[in-house]
């Protein structure tokens, strides 16, 4: 049997190549939309990508599922769990609870496990060729690493109304007649790493056992007891901002998302190219670090540096439907370009190197001991950061949420927006600079407000 995996570790996701060397077949669980990852692995090893799966719609990426299937022919296998609502909209084949297909020598039993969403399954391995036992978990978003998945989202990010509640039982009695009735030795390969926003407490290893779980897991002896009120308690509570972009990905994977289909590499734009795309409703995506951006922000810009977050701040604050042009060195526009796709940010229409002869539109940052008294001030870390203790009088939008909230934010009034350091707040007035806003940042953020003396208790 062969195993890879590989891992985003901007979104914290996890995708897994599985194969049967002597039959030259491969199965892949979770792609991303960038597949060439996984066509090449599999050739490099002999084998071709024969299934195709995932263990639920996802919330936080664009599942490439469909994109791979389309791309070697292999079968897309998804789940038919979860009801009508639930249901992929695409043709693939539906998979149930009890159900077992087979990749060469591979085994693959499906097990139904809800809570998270649904629809979610987990995909039991056993390798025939040694034996009868089962070997690896894949869990998703089911259980991870110190953790299991969360069940409010459909809430916090699909529209739902109180599934939280049942969603939890849900989660309670997966646990309860799956994890706990395997054996101690099978391998948790889960969906999702620390720093994911599908859990509040996931571990940063890779992986688990089942029997590690058992033992340690803060779950584990409240399903033992059969304590479904206490479980539910402490699940819900804690649980991290759910981005806005959320919904819109979970939509689009049901639905189906678009196929990349016949690229070509990236052009290269020059000035007069960028500034008539500006003017006609592009945005720059300027990906330099954020001083370069302070000093010569170019007008319409949004500052999203590269490095390990340009995903998740994309997902947060760029509208997928608005054309976008790259400004970064021409040896880093193609990854960055390939990185967006995680999101469904794909009307990338181009890069320029340089930011010479864009209209120029300078950010205002503000030392911690200059406050503006008239200026409404905007704090869009995490609701536990903002609880923890915040300036006085300040509004709380979470940064994920941002575009969601624009209509609600004064327009003839000064906007002062701050983070815990800077970084999110520099990529949230930006967004805000080029909607139209009067914005200025806090130096440094709350941190060097409260270093600067200012701070009292939580206001």
């Amino acid at each position: 049997m062969y195993f890879e995996r590989f891992y985003d570790p901007d979104l914290a996701q996890a995708s897994y190549l599985l194969g049967c060397q002597r039959r030259g077949e491969a199965l892949v669980i979770d792609p991303v939309r960038d597949v060439g990852i996984y066509t090449r692995a599999a050739a490099a090893q002999g084998l071709s990508v024969t299934h195709v799966t995932e263990t639920h719609i996802h919330a936080d990426y664009l599942s490439g599922s469909r994109q791979l299937a389309a791309a070697t022919g292999a079968q897309l296998l998804l789940s038919a769990e979860g009801g009508p609502e639930w249901a992929y909209a695409f043709p693939h084949t539906g998979l149930r609870g009890g159900d077992v297909f087979r990749v060469g020598n591979l085994r693959v039993d499906v097990l139904h496990t809800p809570g998270h969403t649904p629809e979610s399954v987990s995909f039991l391995l056993t390798d025939s060729a040694r034996g009868e036992q089962p070997v690896m978990l894949f869990t998703g978003d089911f259980v991870f690493v110190g953790d299991v998945g969360r069940p409010d989202l459909l809430d916090e990010a699909a529209g739902g109304v109180d599934t939280r509640f049942a969603a939890a039982r849900q989660l309670f009695a997966s646990l309860r007649d799956v994890i706990l009735t395997l054996p101690d030795f099978v391998q948790v390969w889960p969906g999702h790493g620390a720093g994911s926003a599908c859990g509040k407490a996931l571990g940063a290893v890779p992986s688990t056992t089942v029997g590690y779980e058992r033992a340690v897991g803060w779950w584990a002896p409240l399903v033992t007891a059969g304590d479904d009120a206490a479980f539910t308690a402490h699940l819900l509570s804690g649980q991290p901002d759910a981005p806005l972009y959320y919904a819109r990905i979970k939509a689009q994977n049901r639905a189906g998302p678009a196929l990349l289909g016949g690229l070509s590499p990236l052009p290269e734009l020059d000035t007069a190219t960028v500034r008539a795309r500006v003017a006609a409703g592009a945005r720059v995506i300027d990906t330099r670090p954020r001083a370069e951006h302070h000093a010569g922000a170019p007008a319409g810009s949004v500052n999203l540096p590269d490095g390990p977050t340009v995903e998740t701040w994309a997902g947060w604050l760029l509208d997928p439907a608005r054309a976008y042009v790259l400004l970064a060195p021409a040896g880093r526009a193609e990854a960055l370009r390939r990185r967006l796709w995680m999101v469904g940010i794909d009307a990338v229409v181009g890069f320029t190197a340089s930011a010479d002869g864009l209209d120029p539109a300078p950010a205002t940052v503000i030392p911690p001991g200059e406050l503006p008294e008239d200026a409404l001030l905007l704090d869009v870390r995490t609701a536990t950061e903002y609880a923890a203790g915040h300036l006085p009088g300040a509004r709380h939008v979470h940064a994920g949420r941002l575009v969601g909230q624009l209509g609600t934010l004064p327009r003839g009034r000064d906007l002062l927006v701050y983070c815990q350091g800077g970084a999110r707040s520099a990529a949230a007035a930006s967004v805000l600079r080029a909607e139209g806003f009067r914005v200025s940042e806090l130096d440094g953020g709350y941190d060097a407000w409260v270093r600067a003396g200012a701070a009292g208790p939580p206001a």
